[in-house]
């Protein structure tokens, strides 16, 4: 079973707008990445997004884009919630899921399945970008795609923005 952890694409400021959409450039990064994956046939059983407006817009755009069985909106999906009861929830369906959410829940969900503790906080995640984790015996890193990887204006990876 795979685990997909989204954060959804970057939303113009509540100054702007309190509900906080997408802003131009985080509809057109994740159009991107969206994108990307449809080209490698990507698909999932289910889509799970916050409520939140910008999570469900992302979400949207996945699911305009790749295969997706179910799409659900879940109130337990916010910045703060808890993430305890999510591991036991995600393998007991025993199905490829795409979580679109918020920081610092992504987080906390990513490092308690990869180290079985909320606290270890060693994945960076970036705007519009997929996560993958493979659950096997143990929860591992598959891989993970970013906007700035996709970039099509850049002759050349530059390594630099990665800490390379």
């Amino acid at each position: 079973m795979k685990l997909y952890l989204v954060q959804h694409g970057l939303s113009l400021s509540e100054d702007i707008d309190p509900e906080k959409p997408l802003s131009p450039q985080g509809r057109e990064q994740t159009q991107g990445v969206a994108e990307f994956l449809k080209g490698k046939n990507f698909q999932v059983d289910e889509l799970w997004h916050s409520p939140k407006k910008r999570a469900a817009q992302t979400a949207q755009v996945f699911s305009e884009n790749i295969l997706c069985s179910r799409i659900q909106e879940r109130e337990d999906l916010n910045p703060l919630d808890p993430v305890k009861d999510f591991p036991q929830e995600i393998e007991s369906s025993d199905k490829d899921l795409m979580i679109v959410g918020h920081l610092p829940f992504l987080q906390n969900l990513a490092s308690l399945l990869l180290s079985g503790t909320e606290n270890n906080q060693f994945i960076s995640f970036r705007n519009s970008g997929v996560l993958c984790l493979e659950k096997a015996d143990a929860w591992k890193v598959l891989w993970a795609v970013t906007p700035e990887l996709l970039q099509k204006d850049k002759a050349e990876f530059d390594g630099s923005k990665f800490g390379c």
